[in-house]
């Protein structure tokens, strides 16, 4: 008689506990990665001499890797956490768009000048 290959309630329940540790420590990660990058845009838009070539690309990179990390966040939570709150990562998403918007004029600023 062959025996059943079908896992038991304990093991179900140990791998859907480990599947929520998993989904937080990467909500966790993807958030504070979104956090840090988000500052060191808002870092550059306020202080630019700080990047003196290239500045607008780096901030509109950041700004592209904050919005990405942090929607990252959002969307592992919704799916793997129970209970999830993500005004963290909505600070990240917000401060990546201001990124864009004001990096996004300085880059088009640069492209219009050397069009003339």
């Amino acid at each position: 008689m062959a025996r059943s290959r079908r896992p038991s309630a304990a093991q179900i329940a140990a791998q859907r506990a480990e599947a929520a540790a998993a989904a937080r420590r990467g909500v966790r990660i993807c958030t504070w990665a979104s956090i840090v990058t988000g500052a060191l845009g808002i870092l550059f838009l306020a202080v630019p001499k700080l990047l003196p070539v290239g500045s607008p690309w780096v901030q509109l990179v950041l700004g592209a890797l904050t919005l990405i990390l942090s929607f990252r966040a959002r969307s592992i939570g919704m799916r793997g956490v129970d209970g999830f709150d993500g005004r963290l990562s909505l600070v990240g998403a917000l401060a990546g768009f201001a990124i864009m918007f004001f990096a996004g004029q300085a880059a088009f600023a640069v492209i219009s000048a050397i069009g003339h």
